[in-house]
């Protein structure tokens, strides 16, 4: 009973605070791993330690100097195993912390609302062109970034800096169109890019019916501050992804309530 009190005599609010901000990380951490391969490699390397803390107790020299050895350059090769899954991690505290400026200060002192106007006048060509492609079942898949200039994978594809229009994206996802597999790049209110090839997304966790087209929305959420709107070929839905996660089957005006929040 006494080394119980003595053990949480010196516990303060900080070491409490110190617990929450460790289980946070994890979490978060985890979160990024899940549904991944690096989950199996986390796991590989726990069992190999676990097997070097069983050897280190029965005092098996020569196994035990050769694991230490393996364990002296293990950080070095965490951080280049686990190298895609730190940048989505610090991304994405990036992104949570640019959304809560975007959202909480600079409305106090930018007011922007010439621009937003902007941006509603060109969503509505965007949702006219997703209904009427749902109707014919053509397949699209439509990148909105806040910036073009920063992400250099979007160069890929030809670039075309052209005013957004109805016609136009029909024209480019028209299936005799040679840039309809690709993605359009949506930024400064213009339409940047067509044909654009887009990394896939590392999550297993996605159901098998899901395209390259959801599949790549998804994949280019996770690494870039974007929202990727998908029409599908098979079945006329509509899916919507950001920051890694997408929803399915949605009506015109979920789509609009979407982008107008995360877009506008």
């Amino acid at each position: 009973m006494d080394s119980f009190q003595v053990l949480f005599s010196n516990f303060g609010i900080f070491d409490v605070v110190d617990i929450i901000l460790v289980a946070i990380l994890i979490y978060l951490f985890y979160s990024l791993l899940r549904g991944t391969i690096a989950v199996n490699i986390l796991i590989g390397y726990l069992f190999v330690y676990l097997f070097y803390l069983l050897v280190k107790s029965l005092q098996m020299k020569l196994l035990t100097a050769f694991l230490n050895g393996f364990f002296q350059v293990g950080v070095i090769a965490l951080v280049i195993v686990f190298q895609p899954e730190i940048r989505k991690f610090l991304l994405m505290i990036g992104k949570n912390f640019k959304l809560y400026r975007n959202q909480y200060w600079f409305k106090f002192f930018v007011r922007n609302e010439a621009q937003k106007e902007i941006r509603y006048s060109k969503l509505r060509p965007v949702l006219d062109a997703c209904k009427s492609m749902q109707e014919t079942r053509t397949g699209a898949l439509i990148i909105f970034a806040r910036s073009y200039e920063d992400e250099n994978f979007y160069k890929n594809g030809e670039e075309m800096r052209a005013v957004i229009s109805k016609r136009l994206l029909e024209t480019i996802f028209s299936k005799n169109s040679p840039l309809h597999d690709g993605a359009v790049i949506i930024a400064e209110n213009r339409v940047m890019a067509a044909g654009c090839i887009l990394p896939l997304a590392e999550n297993h966790e996605l159901p098998l019916y899901m395209g390259l087209r959801h599949r790549a929305a998804v994949g280019i959420s996770e690494v870039a501050d974007v929202a990727a709107l998908v029409v599908s070929e098979e079945t006329g839905n509509i899916a919507y992804a950001r920051q890694g996660k997408i929803k399915t089957n949605l009506d015109m005006s979920e789509l609009e309530k979407n982008l107008r929040k995360d877009w506008i």
